[in-house]
């Protein structure tokens, strides 16, 4: 056992000089060669570099021309080089506590809504028992009803007091005023009235007339990423401006009142959530924004017939809408996932990691095809993870993909437990989370990691701008000192 040991802290310990020595292998090189350089230069005394100069028989047009080239190539560099795009601050919805739904409160409601099909009620209490939620995740007033009385009416409802609340709580917290801002975005996969929420947005606050706005819809949980990658490439044509992005799920008229067991599935899962996000490409907002964006990876595996269906609305039997999920969901987000990564890793893994995910291929092609594929480590690449959080299994499947620790997955954990599945505004509630614990420091990476209907993976990734102090309000302020708590795997009702 003791040797066991030895062996595995050498083979540590040589893992870790052989990243140091790949990493910095250019800096390494460069050194020696510069002191070399700057030692003979000086050595070399004023004479002999006046002497040096005149012998290059320079006049001023050759110098003139040599500046003007110069000038040229950097202007042409930096007009092309893409404008920062910063994540200024966002801010979370926070149901109250009247919308709580616990455990017992969940059940009777089945029992009663689906009281001719007691198999029913059974499956949605083992989904609930394994589902790693915990006994505060909130769902809107027209759920508490029995039966349920899901208007078109309260759904509007829901929607305004969703968006509107974490909208007046990012205006006041950045100071930016309505009129000041230039793009507008909403996600919202499976609510989408006339008009649509964009505008309720613009009349809400009455936005100016010229505002770039846009309404996403049927894009699933990871429409989150999508919206932010839009918006970005939105300011790159609009300079000085901001972008106000809105994520979140209405549940009001999606909640299934019928008994196929595949789309009983998300009424166990999904609850309550918003966020409001104000990006800028604004130099001024540099100094006091929290982020900056520095890559989005969209990965759509909608041509495979099978992903386009493993999430689908659709009607059962007797007619009553809601969303199927097919058993084979975690496989094909296991291969989208794949697809993810493999593009997001030139972007960010470390040379060392690189090069031993390329020899592992070589291997694999050329010596034995039967050889363990190399899996890249993330976590040289990131310091913080924010895995979707639309299930227990969702998660237990990237951290294994991944090779992620508990602590990585904290966030995602904790926030399927207090919230539920919030859908795309999930990654933002694992965010908020992260700086509650007081754990976002200057230079850290972020990478939010979602899956959404189509089938899709989106990713993006954050680079924290200054060291974020604990957070006094918002969703967490409450109970952040009660987490992390222990989630059994199964949790008897």
């Amino acid at each position: 056992m003791d040797t066991t040991h030895t062996s595995s802290v050498k083979l540590k310990y040589v893992k870790l000089g052989y990243t140091y020595l790949v990493n910095h292998f250019l800096g390494l090189i460069l050194i020696p060669i510069i002191a070399g350089v700057l030692f003979q230069f000086l050595r070399v005394g004023p004479e002999e570099i006046v002497t040096l100069v005149k012998s290059l028989h320079l006049d001023t047009i050759q110098v003139l021309c040599s500046s003007f080239l110069i000038m040229f190539v950097l202007t042409v560099y930096f007009m092309s080089k893409p404008r920062s795009v910063y994540l200024v601050d966002y801010s979370l919805f926070k149901p109250m506590s009247i919308f709580r739904v616990p455990f017992s409160t969940f059940m009777e409601h089945s029992r009663l809504n689906l009281k001719d099909n007691p198999k029913s009620v059974e499956f949605q209490m083992r989904i609930l028992e394994r589902s790693g939620l915990g006994e505060e995740t909130c769902l809107p007033p027209a759920i508490h009803y029995i039966p349920p009385n899901p208007t078109m009416e309260a759904a509007r409802a829901e929607a305004e007091m969703v968006i509107f609340s974490s909208i007046d709580d990012l205006l006041k917290k950045t100071g930016v005023k309505a009129k000041e801002i230039d793009i507008l975005i909403v996600n919202c996969s499976l609510f989408s009235p006339t008009p649509s929420l964009s505008a309720m947005v613009v009349n809400k606050y009455k936005l100016r007339s010229n505002i770039k706005s846009f309404n996403l819809s049927g894009m699933g949980c990871s429409c989150s990423p999508i919206s932010v990658d839009l918006a970005r490439d939105l300011l790159q044509v609009h300079p000085n401006s901001y972008a106000l992005v809105i994520s979140t799920e209405i549940i009001t008229p999606n909640y299934y009142q019928g008994n196929e067991r595949a789309m009983l599935l998300p009424n166990c899962l999904f609850r309550l959530g918003c966020a409001a996000i104000l990006l800028s490409n604004k130099r001024k907002e540099k100094s006091r924004s929290k982020y900056q964006l520095l890559h989005v990876v969209r990965t759509h595996k909608g041509a495979d017939s099978k992903a386009y269906k493993c999430v689908f609305q659709e009607e059962d039997k007797e007619g009553k809408v809601g969303i199927s999920l097919q058993k084979d969901l975690m496989a094909i987000a296991g291969e989208a996932l794949k697809s993810n990564i493999t593009t997001m890793g030139p972007l960010v893994l470390p040379a060392s990691e690189q090069l031993l995910f390329l020899f592992s291929l070589i291997g694999r092609k050329l010596f034995n095809p039967k050889w363990k594929p190399y899996i890249p480590d993330f976590k040289q690449a990131f310091e913080h993870f924010c895995i979707h959080a639309g299930g227990r299994a969702v998660i237990d499947e990237l951290q294994k993909n991944l090779q992620l620790s508990s602590e990585h997955c904290e966030a995602s954990r904790m926030t399927l437990h207090r919230f539920g599945n919030t859908s795309s505004s999930s990654l933002w509630y694992e965010l908020s989370y992260i700086e509650s614990k007081g754990r976002m420091n200057k230079g850290d990476r972020v990478w939010q990691i979602a899956f959404g209907s189509g089938f899709k993976c989106n990713s993006a990734v954050w680079k924290c701008n200054r060291t974020i102090k604990t957070h006094v309000d918002g969703p967490w302020a409450e109970c952040i000192d009660r987490y992390p708590v222990h989630i059994p795997d199964v949790m008897k009702l």
